[in-house]
């Protein structure tokens, strides 16, 4: 989860220090203020495209810190891969990314303090944070999340992934036929490609489980001074050195043995214990003696450093072109070679493939049916459930469809022995299309053509909800969700908001008291003059202050007596509900 935001120098914010914890963040504030400010600042920090136009009048730069807890990210192969393969490790389960933009035009990347393109930093940031607004980072626009949602409900990806397996299969060997007709003279040029590739991978003499060790090493390497230091100082207070007031384990232990063996002569029930207390002392000995290897064995060793960073860089430029992991690296070698003896062994082989190929394509229909349905299936549930979500949500009489769909291609795959063959790719053979008709009696039309940013927002509010369990981004971000929101639906919206704490980390930007009140922390933006220019500046508030800005947001400045009491009420009838919610939740024991 997000734990800090640091911005420094970003548009209206001087210096701005956020701390966040789990459940549901809201913040809030006049138009103007700032608010938007940190959605954008927290954005350029997740990789999003951005200018000088941000950097506060008069600053050099801006700099924007977001600290994540990944501890319980650990399972996560998506980020763990990513993480390997850019080289980062998270210290004490914390990833820190941070982005710096130079009035003069030029931004820097990090991650744990090692430079990294901004594309990284938005592969990295996609997997952390989730922002729903009217912003770019929407990613229900993104005609690709519409199969990703549809098979996070229906629980097909992993079949998707095997399915890939087999594409990936089907495009070798299709491959392989192309270049063999294709005619000796690109198949000779081919036939060059894959004995550099064949030879290239040859000669790196790969291992599974070599890119591990290295790694490894590379970390033992790079801080040998440090276990030298560390086995020395073990070393001292187990056998003692120079420091006289430290007693080293070993004597002491040997001091008690001899005080327990005297008393033992004297009681023959302490027998056992000095025995113990003896074996105790060859233990420790022994330990000792190993620790004295292991710290004698270390060593700084600049030049073996040097080839293991030259190894490792190789192993990854090997990934980059030949697959995600070694074992790819190695199957992509054993592919070629197949591929190499076959081009070079005539064109009596073609036969030979086709039929392997006729074979893997008649198991991938198969296999595209079966995840076709299951998607299909999903999609009248899944609308059905959207539909009840967002009226709940105040966008009235909405109409969802999840239309699942299919398109000829006499070089597709045929999902049935009667059907003709439709297009395929590594998901499937399907796309995946939300349609909305936002009113009564409208058609039903693509989402980017009839909702509104507010609509947008609140259409995967109720996305969200009902994928709560299956999706996997910690922290989601709502910006403006209330948009077109009254106070009457504002208490569904802050219900569904909160529930999605039950698995995520919320932070929700809102103009609307009854959602705010449904914060578990809750955030004031204001902005002041400062020495003839504007800054926004945040705190969180609790108490009374908390009732004061609820009760300005219900009835304006100055806030009454009444629209103070209505306030209080708010939140204690809110607090009352998240209590029975909570306890209705909550395991029996």
């Amino acid at each position: 989860m997000l734990a800090s935001l640091a911005i420094r120098d970003v548009v209206l914010i001087e210096r701005l220090d956020l701390s966040f914890g789990p459940g549901l963040t809201v913040l809030t504030g006049e138009t103007g203020a700032g608010k938007s400010i940190i959605i954008d600042a927290l954005g350029a920090v997740l990789g999003d495209r951005t200018g000088a136009d941000v950097v506060r009048t008069g600053a050099s730069r801006s700099t924007v810190d977001a600290t994540f807890d990944i501890s319980q990210m650990s399972r996560r192969s998506e980020l763990s891969a990513a993480m390997d393969e850019l080289g980062i490790e998270a210290e004490e389960g914390t990833l820190i990314l941070s982005r710096e933009i130079a009035a003069a035009g030029r931004n820097n990347a990090r991650v744990n303090g090692r430079a990294v393109t901004a594309g990284a930093l938005q592969r990295l940031g996609r997997l952390l944070v989730d922002i729903h607004g009217q912003s770019e980072h929407l990613s229900l626009l993104r005609p690709e999340q519409h199969l990703l949602l549809v098979d996070q409900y229906a629980g097909t990806t992993k079949a998707r992934e095997e399915f890939s397996g087999l594409v990936s299969r089907i495009r070798a060997l299709r491959t392989q036929i192309e270049l063999i007709e294709r005619g000796s003279r690109d198949r000779a040029q081919r036939v060059d490609l894959l004995e550099f590739q064949v030879g290239e991978i040859a000669a790196a003499e790969l291992r599974i489980g070599e890119e591990e060790e290295l790694i490894n090493e590379r970390r033992v390497l790079s801080s040998a001074e440090r276990l030298a230091t560390d086995a020395s100082e073990a070393l001292v207070l187990l056998n003692g050195g120079d420091v006289e007031e430290i007693l080293p384990a070993i004597q002491a232990a040997k001091k008690a043995a001899h005080f327990i063996e005297g008393l033992a002569s004297i009681d023959e029930s302490l027998e056992s214990l000095s025995t113990r207390l003896n074996e105790q002392v060859f233990l420790l000995e022994d330990l000792a003696a190993e620790i004295r290897v292991y710290r004698d064995e270390i060593e700084a060793d600049p030049l073996r450093l040097e080839l293991v960073e030259e190894r490792l860089d190789l192993l990854q430029k090997l990934k980059r072109k030949y697959g995600e992991t070694i074992a790819d690296v190695i199957a992509y070698g054993g592919q070629a070679q197949q591929e190499l003896e076959s081009l070079t062994g005539g064109e009596g082989s073609v036969d030979a493939i086709r039929s392997r190929l006729d074979a893997l394509e008649e198991v991938a229909g198969s296999a595209a049916q079966r995840l076709s349905k299951s998607r299909s299936d999903a999609a009248v549930k899944m609308a059905k459930d959207i539909e009840r979500a967002i009226a709940e949500l105040d966008m009235g009489h909405a109409k969802m469809e999840v239309r699942v769909s299919q398109r000829d291609d006499p070089d597709g795959l045929r999902l049935a022995p009667n059907r003709a063959p439709v297009a395929f790719d590594s998901t499937g053979a399907d796309h995946v299309e939300f349609l909305l008709a936002p009113n009564l009696g409208e058609q039903l039309k693509p989402l980017a053509r009839v909702a509104s940013g507010g609509e947008m927002a609140r259409l995967m509010l109720a996305i969200k909800s009902i994928l709560s369990d299956a999706d996997s981004t910690p922290t989601l971000v709502f910006d403006e969700v209330d948009t077109g929101v009254g106070g009457r639906s504002g208490k569904i919206v802050g219900e569904k908001l909160w529930d999605l704490t039950h698995a995520h980390q919320v932070l929700v930007i809102t103009h609307l008291s009854q959602i705010a009140a449904y914060g578990d922390a809750h955030y004031q933006i204001t902005k002041r003059d400062k020495a003839g220019a504007t800054v926004s500046s945040v705190h969180e508030i609790s108490g009374q202050e908390r009732i004061e800005e609820l009760a300005e947001m219900l009835s304006g400045k100055p806030p009454t007596p009444t629209s103070r009491r209505n306030a209080e009420e708010l939140l204690e009838r809110i607090e009352n509900w998240k209590r029975i919610q909570t306890d209705a939740i909550a395991p029996t024991g």
